[in-house]
């Protein structure tokens, strides 16, 4: 019996110490699978804040180029406007620099940088309050600006109808200040200086005496006048010889010949002008005009007929 009890007391040790092992082994192995647990879970939700910082970055950087965009947007607004473009050009500059940059994604950089973009914003906010201000001062500017046009315009007008208005008084002054000729007698003088009147045979004919008066003009001036009579063929050809007093005048601004002139002080009293002309040659047979001029218009004119 007691050999028995003896030989169970070692075996029941031995089965002690087994049980006790294949505890700690299973405590290790579980320490072992919880740290691997642990960090599995630690890694898995440093990738997560990793991504999360990584994804507001980039969230981040685009309304930092949403801001940009806005401020090129603001800068031509405000420039066309006529106003202060600095400080949002100073703003553009520092976003550019931001954009630019490649730093690693921080919480620290993240808090940052939306601040930033806060203040971007803001500026922003204010700067179109000042484009509704500057576009209603250029509202009044251009209210104001087509105001004083109109009135320019309407004052221009006016002075464009007065001149008018003072060009057709004029024209209607000289028109009723030309000097008109009237009565003619033409008549052939021979060579015992006997007179007949038209028609007249050539042979008949030693001088051409033309005689006219000048209409009464209450409007025309005193003044003194160049009188030219011109005799023209019915071919259209005027008689002159520079020898005997012909010469050349302006008229519709072409120079033409004259025939004969005289310069006579006009005194309005229906003056009788008497003009004598001695060809030189004979007449050809035809119907002949008599034109008189002064200053650059006709004032009026007379016919004689040659056989």
């Amino acid at each position: 019996m007691t050999n028995a009890s003896n030989t169970a007391a070692p075996e029941g040790k031995k089965k002690n110490k087994s049980t006790w092992l294949i505890i700690f082994l299973v405590l290790i192995i579980l320490a072992q699978w919880a740290k691997i647990y642990y960090d599995s879970q630690e890694k898995k939700a440093t990738q997560s804040q990793l991504a999360s910082t990584e994804e507001e970055l980039a969230s981040t950087m685009q309304r930092l180029e949403e801001i940009k965009t806005e401020l090129d947007q603001k800068i031509a607004e405000i420039q066309k406007l006529g106003g202060d473009i600095t400080e949002l050009q100073k703003a553009k500059e520092e976003v550019e620099k931001q954009l630019a940059s490649k730093t690693k994604a921080t919480g620290k950089l993240i808090k940052e940088l939306r601040s930033k973009v806060e203040g971007y914003e803001e500026l922003l906010k204010l700067k179109d309050e000042e484009i509704e201000k500057l576009k209603s001062v250029n509202k009044e500017l251009l209210t104001e600006n087509t105001t004083l046009k109109t009135e320019k315009n309407q004052l221009g007008d006016s002075i464009n109808r007065l001149e008018k208005k003072k060009s057709d008084l004029q024209s209607k002054v000289l028109l009723a200040s030309q000097l008109k000729a009237e009565n003619f007698r033409i008549l052939a003088i021979s060579e015992k200086n006997k007179e007949r009147e038209s028609p007249f045979r050539a042979r008949q004919i030693e001088k051409i005496k033309v005689e006219f008066s000048l209409a009464e003009n209450k409007v025309a001036p005193i003044e003194g006048k160049k009188i030219m009579i011109r005799i023209v063929d019915e071919n259209g050809k005027v008689i002159f010889d520079v020898a005997r007093g012909s010469g050349t005048f302006i008229f519709n601004g072409k120079e033409e010949f004259y025939t004969a002139s005289q310069e006579i002080l006009f005194d309005n009293t229906k003056q009788k002008l008497v003009y004598l002309y001695d060809k030189g040659s004979e007449y050809s047979s035809g119907i002949y005009q008599v034109e008189v001029y002064t200053d650059d218009y006709l004032m009026g004119k007379g016919t004689f007929e040659v056989k």
